[in-house]
């Protein structure tokens, strides 16, 4: 939010950080103005346009997933953080995985060193897998990876180990982040040019459509775009505009629309301004059913329907006065219920200085709980439906979304756009006008600029040992060892020839990343065998 003085004695205008004039009060001529119409803009939840939700009967059919997004070190600690997040309450896991691994490197990668099992979970094999998931029951939970370059070896190994297990595949439920083309616009963890990472997505919508029909095969994410700056209407348009460009490249592929659109899921940042993020969520979700409406004609009203997870803003988290963050989280979890989530991760309040404690991380899931069970906003659909201020934001931001997915139409689309430089170009200026807000002091972050005291650090931090690394290169190394002195090493040097062949052809790759996985191929040595024939993306540097 920023304020800019007029003349003296008049009041201040003021801007949500899109740009959007906010009045000192809505009232019924500002929904007159923008010409709201509520059997058109509203309808009832459940139906098109799904502005008010994509259930009829929302939270009090059954409350969101309450789904913590946890990984450090190595499976087993991580396995050992799962079961303490099921035990407490939580109803779906997230899994974080280590940067070695978004970028498809075995932890023995002379570029891994420093960074195994850092920033989340080390997963280097199937029995990495195994330890990972080891008792935890994958056909009665959700299990959602946060992972996009690498997702469908991640995915392979998961369905192994149901295999292994015994679990059909169409019993797991699930989702995989798969989002690559923000990669390359906001985060950084790709591997692949952009051309056949589009191949690897549709060939898992493809795949799992027949095998694996209740997973969603992606959550195409806004939420690293308005972390790496983006404003809340950027955050819709390059989200959705990112959403249509995977749905075309599956139509072209010749997939009927409706035999995966229905597994599309959404990916959003929760961030500070409240009224604008309930606004924000209420409006992608309108627009994604116009658009998927007026450009693919899908007869399925499911294909229409955004369903979305929530994470609060990791950027907005003060590593001064820290315990500030339980409150920021809270309103920000807030404003994700009230638009309609249909799951959330909540930060830990100690996240600007290192992973999450066990402390912090119960401390973020009562959070839900509290709002869950005590807070009543569960009780009635869509509640703050009709307030002028909201659905004036609402019309507001779905037309300046729609206005900026019409400028990347224009220069091919949303692929084109980034491959221009454009969306990063876009994302920075926003980013640079929101740090010069906040040490012009136009902005104020309490306890940072504003009501700053001198302080030690308060709470006690999580630290990753430096012998996590040393442990996982040394079961890496004797699980290779023993593959390769076994009768598993001929079937293992098979399966990456037959995945070279596939990826020099046509055909689809999961077939073959499932049968490399099966014989105990890694994520590197996968990884290396695709990039024979695809390369690797070298940025730009817009």
């Amino acid at each position: 939010m920023t304020e800019k003085t007029k003349e003296p004695g008049e009041s201040k205008s003021v801007t949500t950080s899109s740009g959007l004039e906010i009045p000192v009060a809505y009232d019924a001529r500002s929904l007159r103005d923008r010409g709201f119409d509520p059997a058109r803009d509203l309808g009832d939840a459940g139906e098109f346009p799904f502005t008010r939700g994509v259930q009829p009967t929302m939270y009090r059919g059954r409350h969101w997933t309450m789904r913590q997004y946890a990984g450090f070190s190595t499976a087993r600690e991580s396995n050992e953080r799962y079961r303490y997040l099921l035990e407490r309450g939580t109803t779906g896991l997230s899994v974080a995985f280590d940067l070695p691994t978004q970028i498809g490197m075995d932890s023995d990668h002379p570029m891994a060193r420093g960074e195994v099992g850092k920033v989340g979970v080390a997963i280097d094999s199937v029995e990495d897998m195994e330890t990972l998931l080891d008792g935890l029951p994958l056909d009665r939970i959700s299990v959602s990876m946060t992972i996009n370059a690498p997702a469908s070896i991640l995915l392979a190994m998961v369905l192994v180990v149901a295999e292994r297990r015994g679990i059909a595949w169409s019993k797991l439920n699930g989702t995989i982040q798969n989002d690559i083309l923000k990669e390359y616009a906001a985060r950084g963890t790709y591997i692949f040019p952009p051309k056949p990472s589009l191949r690897l997505v549709t060939d898992i919508f493809e795949f799992c459509s027949k095998e694996v029909p209740r997973w969603n095969t992606i959550s195409v994410s806004g939420y690293h775009i308005r972390e790496a700056g983006s404003t809340a209407v950027q955050e819709v348009a390059f989200t959705l505009a990112n959403g249509l460009e995977y749905v075309r490249a599956a139509v072209a592929r010749g997939l009927d629309v409706d035999s995966f659109a229905p597994r599309i899921s959404f990916f959003f940042n929760a961030h500070n301004n409240l009224l604008e993020e309930v606004a924000k969520f209420r409006a992608a979700r309108k627009l994604w059913a116009e658009l998927m409406r007026e450009r693919f004609a899908p007869k399925s009203p499911k294909s229409l329907a955004l369903r979305f997870h929530a994470q609060t803003a990791g950027s907005t988290l003060t590593a001064q006065q820290p315990e500030n963050n339980v409150v920021r989280v809270a309103y920000q979890a807030l404003a994700a219920v009230l638009g309609g989530c249909q799951s959330l991760h909540t930060n830990s309040r100690d996240e600007a200085l290192a992973l999450p404690t066990e402390d912090s991380v119960r401390i973020a899931l009562r959070t839900q709980q509290i709002l869950a069970y005590e807070a009543g906003v569960t009780m009635t659909v869509d509640p703050l439906a009709g307030s002028y201020a909201v659905e004036a934001l609402t019309l507001d931001i779905e037309r300046e979304a729609r206005a900026l997915i019409a400028r990347l139409d224009e220069m091919g689309g949303a692929l084109a756009a980034i491959e221009t430089g454009f969306v990063q170009g876009e994302i920075g200026d926003s980013a640079y006008k929101a740090q010069r807000a906040i040490e012009d002091h136009a902005d104020v972050v309490v306890g940072v600029n504003e009501f700053a005291e001198n302080e030690g650090l308060s709470l006690p931090i999580l630290k990753i040992d430096e012998a996590v690394e040393r442990d996982q290169v040394a079961r890496l190394v004797e699980f290779r060892r023993q593959r390769d002195a076994s009768t598993m090493q001929e079937p293992h040097r098979r399966a990456l020839e037959e995945l070279d062949r596939v990826a020099v052809g046509g055909d689809n790759l999961m077939p073959a990343i499932v049968e490399a996985v099966r014989r105990n191929s890694t994520v590197g040595e996968i990884v290396s065998t695709l990039t024979k024939t695809f390369g690797e993306h070298q940025d730009q540097g817009f």
